[in-house]
């Protein structure tokens, strides 16, 4: 199933009643975590729009999607947009999942930079 369900014009015109049982019930018969991340996303543009019914639309679904499936391209893209759905340390715990290879590299970063510290004599304008 390759094609969307819900066009924009469905996303922008639609009752938040029924784009929330049409996107559930895609997401369950197709587990296509990409595009239903991009419904939501859809909707929250919606939101900064002026439609406050879709503040933290559809957020136990999106929980759902960011904790417990692989990330995909569309996640890791689309990733920053929802921060505000998760705690602080459930954000941190997340982005490591989404980005292991970032955090690997920053964390190895900071020890060289830590090692480099105690060995490098401190800096001074002496001549």
């Amino acid at each position: 199933m390759n094609e969307q369900t819900l066009s924009h014009r469905q996303l922008f015109n639609l009752k938040s009643k029924t784009l929330e049982k049409r996107i559930t019930d895609y997401y369950d018969k197709t587990q296509n975590s990409s595009l239903t991340i991009k419904y939501i996303l859809t909707l929250r543009v919606r939101y900064q729009l002026g439609a406050e019914e879709f503040a933290h639309f559809l957020k136990d679904l999106v929980r759902k999607i960011f904790m417990n499936t692989k990330a995909t391209r569309t996640m890791k893209r689309f990733f920053h947009y929802f921060q505000d759905y998760f705690m602080a340390p459930e954000w941190r715990t997340l982005s490591s999942k989404v980005f292991p290879v970032r955090n690997f590299g920053e964390r190895a970063l900071s020890f060289v930079r830590s090692l480099i510290s105690k060995v490098r004599p401190d800096e001074t304008n002496e001549p």
